[in-house]
């Protein structure tokens, strides 16, 4: 199979302003997470998406792949799907640009759980931490016997009713995709439930196409705030 790697990357946040360029450990944050995509031996090519010029002549200066996509785009997957229109492959693995703490191990996983051809979309789940378990910013999924997401939400999910101590998984903004569901997916409008949770895997879900989840034991952390930048800081501290 070929396997590439799209890490949609916009430069307007509001939660962290800049946050792509922002420097975490003296690094610009897209810089540390297109080489920890890179460093995946199973990736045929790694390319960043954006529609910033700024981030695009950070990445030509950077010797990283990078594409110019359209404005219009209002996710990571519309942009992935441009990407899908110009470059062939029979896996298009979509790492968010604020996934600095990827490794080569979550990629092999989800290259793994995409290879029967009747996957359509797949993505990873790990153990959530106690921090993570009651954090809207941390996505929480549930599955059924198959291994497929009943449901993405950044509630706390499975409610704990009678105090029996569920197992939470956290969800990885990780998801491999095949063209024919990218193409879906840009068909349909935006779904209710994917507007009311702002989780565009819910577009799937709601229009009956199933996502498969892997169980990866490697978390990860998504930068969005001040506190995530130093949580990855010391993360990375530990790891030297």
């Amino acid at each position: 199979m070929k396997v590439i790697a799209v890490i949609p990357a916009r430069l307007a946040s509001t939660r962290l302003p800049r946050k792509m360029l922002r420097e975490i450990a003296g690094e610009p944050l897209l810089g540390l997470t297109y080489q920890a995509v890179r460093r995946c031996p199973q990736l045929d090519e790694v390319v960043v998406a954006t529609d910033s010029d700024d981030i695009f002549q950070f990445c030509q200066r950077s010797g990283f792949g990078v594409r110019m996509t359209s404005p219009a785009h209002r996710s990571g997957t519309e942009r992935t799907h441009e990407i899908s229109t110009v470059i062939s492959a029979d896996i298009y693995i979509d790492v968010q640009g604020d996934e600095p703490l990827t490794r080569p191990e979550h990629i092999a996983k989800l290259i793994e759980i995409m290879r029967p051809p009747e996957v359509e979309v797949g993505t990873l789940k790990t153990p959530a931490a106690d921090i993570d378990i009651n954090n809207p910013g941390a996505v929480k999924v549930v599955t059924d016997a198959a291994g497929r997401a009943l449901y993405f939400s950044r509630a706390t999910i499975p409610f704990d009713r009678d105090g029996t101590h569920p197992r939470y998984y956290k969800h990885l903004g990780i998801y491999g995709h095949r063209k024919g569901a990218l193409d879906k997916f840009v068909g349909w409008p935006e779904s209710s439930l994917e507007r009311c949770e702002r989780l565009e895997q819910l577009r799937f879900l709601e229009n009956g196409v199933p996502i498969y989840v892997a169980e990866t034991p490697f978390d990860t952390v998504g930068v969005d705030t001040e506190e995530d930048v130093r949580r990855v800081e010391e993360i990375m501290a530990k790891n030297l």
